[in-house]
């Protein structure tokens, strides 16, 4: 079982174009290597092959990464199932994963993330727990947005350490995590993990 993660950016031409391609990397990079497990293609478009347990924190992730930008933002399509063919460069691969990821990706509209699996009756409540989610986190500001990234990248690390490594004060990391919801999003992504394991 793999998961697929299929997106672009929103007002990709807008601004400074290499501010969100060097986070869109750097970001793909901890979650893989280039081409064989992410890729960009189109100018502003990409697909990340994953765990699916990992599929969810990794979308939230890259959206924190990109909403660091002050126009650019980011819809991500999660499509889970197999994978068939494995070539060297990950848009050349197929199987029911990555066919999900692409139906899910066409169907996103107002919604800028979505999951799609062979369990309607898990998508079903997870894309509305997503709907709510994203009520908060569409509307990031560029410091909460860094904030979620540097604590998703270092789930070991207390506020404390977190504030030292951005140069903040503790009470604003806080703020920043709380005005983010992202204790609710990593209670949803704990929810959409369990639900992946019983696949």
């Amino acid at each position: 079982m793999r998961a697929i993660l299929t997106g672009d950016i929103i007002n990709s031409r807008e601004g400074e174009v290499g501010a969100w391609i060097n986070y869109l990397k750097e970001t793909l990079d901890q979650y893989g290597t280039e081409p064989t497990d992410w890729e960009l293609y189109r100018g502003d478009s990409f697909q990340l092959a994953l765990d699916p347990e990992n599929a969810l924190v990794a979308a939230m992730h890259i959206k924190a990464a990109i909403k660091q930008t002050k126009s650019q933002d980011v819809r991500i399509a999660i499509g889970i199932g197999e994978e068939a063919y494995s070539p060297m460069k990950i848009t050349e691969a197929n199987g029911s994963a990555y066919v999900r990821s692409g139906e899910c990706f066409e169907t996103l509209k107002k919604q800028t993330l979505a999951i799609r699996s062979d369990q309607e009756h898990m998508d079903k409540p997870v894309n509305i727990m997503l709907g709510l989610a994203l009520l908060v986190a569409d509307h990031w500001s560029g410091t909460v947005a860094e904030v979620i990234k540097t604590t998703i990248e270092n789930p070991k690390k207390n506020q404390k350490t977190i504030a030292k490594m951005l140069d903040k004060s503790q009470s604003n990391i806080s703020e920043a995590l709380k005005r983010g919801g992202f204790e609710e999003i990593m209670s949803l992504n704990d929810y959409y993990k369990a639900q992946i394991a019983q696949l």
